[in-house]
């Protein structure tokens, strides 16, 4: 009886765990905009389209919170939903739009820097997360922060 129970717990175990390490991607529905890669581009999807990706502020006085919009078109065939806009540091904070965007509208998200606490060039990157394909865009802000 123990061996058949060591068996189960085993077979269990390989079960669970027969892909810890897989190099493959894992596949979501693009359409929850949950993140991850999509394995198959739908050639119907929406598709997300900046005018630009990077934004450089320039020399700035530490302390100064400075903003820039990002502009972007659906160019895609169907709604873009974002789920998620995170930046890579705390100093930096995005606002994107939380309704769909229908094929063929333009739509925004605008990024807030504060400089509070830099000091010199920095750079600070906002990953939006969306149904697209790839389902990750990266936002490029920079600033040489001048101390007063």
């Amino acid at each position: 009886m123990k061996s058949l129970y060591k068996l189960i717990v085993f077979a269990l175990f390989l079960t669970l765990f027969a892909n810890c390490g897989s190099k493959e991607p894992v596949v979501h529905n693009p359409a929850t905009a949950e993140g991850g890669e999509v394995v198959v581009k739908d050639e119907n999807g929406p598709k997300i389209e900046f005018k630009e990706t990077e934004y450089d502020f320039g020399k700035v006085m530490q302390g100064e919170r400075l903003s820039h919009v990002f502009v972007f078109t659906n160019t895609g065939k169907s709604d873009l939903i974002i789920s998620s806009a995170h930046a890579s540091c705390g100093c930096t904070t995005s606002t994107p739009p939380k309704a769909p965007i229908k094929p063929g509208e333009t739509s925004e998200i605008k990024v807030t820097f504060d400089s509070k606490t830099k000091k010199g060039p920095t750079t600070n990157v906002v990953t939006i997360a969306a149904n697209t394909y790839p389902t990750r865009t990266l936002l490029k802000i920079s600033a040489d922060v001048q101390i007063p």
